[in-house]
């Protein structure tokens, strides 16, 4: 439900704004907080020049804008502040990162709408290898639309004897605690969970941010579409139940450790080097095989 990729070079906000991840707009919002952390609304006054927008468009355009952006953390209040980033004498391996492959399933596919959580899965990733699971599905009060049913499996008597957020909240966020929050269009699930944490009354973990969708433009820049079943084609990885969050999930974690095994042929083993590499601020020849041209029709 929240699969397609979308288009190189930046993020596509719910009004068809398009955010590149270097544009003026980023640059204003790094210094601004830089200066002092800043709430949601005020940030858009800042950054965009609004004065008078309503709540719901001013979160919507700030989290479009810096959602995916591994350098800003946003607390459960809605505050802004910039993660600190790693000197280079305490440089982070990518082989010391321990990674949260996260996927949700929701009622919708707009937080600001009220859409909730219905399913939650993280599969955690260490040392080359996928080292556990957390999967549940959650009673997000709410009734589940048809289309929401009809896409992932999920009907409504499925969820009345489930957990609600709150419910799973503390174990959630310790499970995220000290890695890195990985999902295929990160911003989607991010923002989810960060809500859900919310009005839980407990804090998103501050950390990095990875997508997979952005990494796959650098890994596989000749792939054409960068879906999670684009990808799981080329990788030649099953996914069982489609729009289920542990199977999408589980498939996503493969995925991550084949992108992040290509990243070491290139010779890039540092944490920092892997965010300037996805984000654009390094360049890195891919590797190319005959698959990947397969399937650029």
């Amino acid at each position: 439900m929240h699969d397609d990729a979308h288009p190189a070079g930046g993020s596509v906000s719910p009004d068809g704004l398009r955010f590149g991840a270097h544009t003026p707009l980023v640059q204003r919002a790094l210094e601004t907080v830089a200066r002092a952390p800043m709430d949601t609304p005020d940030l858009a006054r800042e950054v965009f020049g609004l004065m008078q927008a309503p709540p719901g468009l001013a979160s919507r355009l700030v989290f479009d804008l810096l959602g995916e952006d591994s350098r800003f953390s946003v607390d459960a209040t809605g505050v802004w502040t910039l993660v600190e980033s790693t000197s280079s004498t305490g440089r982070i391996r990518l082989s010391d990162r321990k990674f949260a492959v996260v996927d949700v399933e929701t009622t919708g596919s707009s937080v600001t709408k009220g859409a909730r959580i219905v399913e939650y899965s993280a599969v955690f990733v260490e040392e080359g290898r996928i080292r556990g699971e957390y999967t549940t599905l959650v009673n997000p009060d709410a009734w589940i639309p048809r289309w929401i049913t009809r896409l992932t499996g999920i009907e409504q008597e499925m969820v009345e004897g489930a957990p609600r957020f709150r419910d799973i909240a503390a174990r959630v966020r310790e499970s995220l605690e000290g890695r890195v929050f990985v999902a295929h269009n990160v911003g989607f699930d991010w923002r989810f969970v960060a809500e859900e944490l919310r009005m839980a009354d407990s804090l998103m973990p501050e950390g990095p941010r990875l997508c997979t969708v952005k990494m796959a433009r650098r890994v596989l820049p000749g792939l054409r579409r960068r879906g999670l079943d684009s990808l799981a084609r080329y990788y030649d990885v099953e996914i069982v139940n489609r729009h289920r969050a542990g199977d999408d999930a589980r498939a996503t974690a493969v995925i991550l450790l084949q992108m992040l095994e290509a990243a070491d042929r290139q010779g890039i083993g540092y944490w920092d080097q892997l965010e300037d590499w996805v984000a654009g601020r390094a360049t890195f020849l891919p590797p190319q095989t005959g698959s990947e041209e397969g399937l650029r029709a």
